[in-house]
């Protein structure tokens, strides 16, 4: 429901931003390349934007594409105020990003092409919306619940690659987050994503980027033995 509810929303602000910026010439080439992708054993899902959502489907991302398809159609900074290619590449961007939101089965890959759809339509270039860290996230742990326990809250949460983790320091403190060195992704060191302090006061914070996939399990080095321990999953 709530991705249903944000596809009507972008849908509705990209129809008029590439409504009133079409041309004959573009109308034409998106004809020629809709009757090309008939062909596919689906039909598209957003044919508004009626080129290349056979690629969302297959994982091949307009975003890899465009450099290749020719050098006018380059994501370089001085295109960026182009009216005919990039508007074209725009519109494709978004038609394979609202499908991949749909098809896809990775929360994570649902979760980049709706912020880079999102992106689209409010107006961003292709290039910012391509940065690696555009649809990054932030997730806040508290050190001790609000009643003292001495727990993570959440103590286990799933996150995306490239996103963060803020531990905020709460209730029951001095608390601190020490990574288990037999219970994290292979090639990650322990002492650069652990603490190598403690937090005494309320409020102060510990964050960390994830950038590695996988398990991690970590804990409270002063609470360890009440049970102070949490869970990462990183998509």
């Amino acid at each position: 429901m709530i991705y249903a509810k944000a596809l009507f929303l972008i849908i509705g602000l990209s129809a008029g931003r590439f409504a009133a910026a079409a041309d004959p010439v573009e109308v034409m080439a998106g004809s020629e390349l809709e009757q090309e992708n008939d062909t596919a054993q689906r039909r598209e899902l957003f044919p508004l934007y009626s080129v290349g959502t056979r690629c969302a489907r297959r994982g091949c991302s307009v975003y890899n594409q465009v450099t290749a398809v020719n050098p006018i159609m380059s994501l370089a900074s001085e295109n960026v105020n182009s009216k005919g290619p990039i508007k074209a590449l725009e519109m494709l961007a978004m038609n394979d990003d609202m499908n991949t939101v749909v098809y896809s089965d990775s929360m994570c890959t649902r979760r980049r092409a709706m912020a880079r759809a999102a992106g689209l339509a409010a107006g961003l270039a292709l290039s910012q919306v391509k940065a690696p860290g555009f649809a990054a996230e932030t997730k806040s742990v508290k050190m001790g619940s609000d009643s003292g326990q001495l727990v993570f809250v959440p103590d286990d949460i799933k996150i995306c690659k490239g996103d963060t983790v803020t531990w905020i320091n709460n209730k029951g403190g001095p608390h601190n987050v020490v990574f288990d060195e037999e219970a994290i992704p292979s090639g990650v060191n322990v002492d650069s994503i652990s603490m190598d302090s403690q937090l005494g006061e309320e409020g102060e914070k510990f964050s960390m980027k994830f950038d590695t996939p996988g398990d991690y399990a970590y804990f409270c080095e002063p609470h360890r033995g009440a049970g102070m321990n949490g869970n990462l999953k990183v998509e």
